[in-house]
């Protein structure tokens, strides 16, 4: 066991450590790619939880959302339930229309009114809230620029460097055979 250990350590010049690192010249540390993976995952993951966050709302504004995305479905079913109506009994159906053509022009005026107001006013809620989620992603630009510029420059300094094509041992080689003819 002595002679073994001996051989080794004159092989390998007192440990393997050595020949681990030759050895990671030609194939890649799978373990250390394994971690480089995962914290690249890890990272990737941790953008995306970062740009679907919701921020944190209070009952009263989740019930008054909620609130809010009742009438659009409510106007589409309960159009479809005038025509349901109107083929389910039609006699009752043409004596409410009756009734809708007696109401005053101003009155149907003011409805429009109330309606535009309501859908204008959500309209400008989810614009001016998207216009905030843009302004907080704007903010961390400089960060992901200077991220970007960090990648690109790892990127220049691992690219395959140029090497000319002469071969000193080839060259070698190739005088030493000439020069035996």
């Amino acid at each position: 066991m002595g002679v073994i250990s001996t051989l080794l350590n004159t092989l390998f010049c007192g440990g393997l450590s050595e020949v681990r690192r030759t050895v990671e010249v030609f194939r890649e540390n799978a373990e250390a790619g394994a971690e480089r993976g995962h914290d690249m995952q890890r990272a990737a993951l941790d953008q995306l939880a970062q740009e679907f966050a919701r921020d944190q709302r209070g009952v009263f504004d989740r019930i008054m959302d909620g609130l809010n995305r009742l009438p659009r479905p409510g106007l589409a079913l309960g159009t479809l339930g005038l025509f349901i109506a109107a083929m389910v009994d039609p006699v009752w159906f043409a004596a409410r229309m009756q009734g809708i053509s007696l109401v005053p022009e101003p009155l149907w005026w003011l409805l429009g009114v109330i309606v535009s107001f309501y859908f204008g006013a959500r309209h400008q809620a989810k614009a001016q809230a998207f216009q905030a989620q843009l302004g907080h992603s704007m903010a961390r630009l400089p960060q992901v620029m200077a991220q970007v510029q960090a990648l690109e420059g790892q990127g220049k300094a691992a690219s395959i460097q140029q090497v000319s094509d002469e071969n000193p041992a080839l060259t070698a080689w190739h005088n030493a055979a000439n020069s035996s003819r």
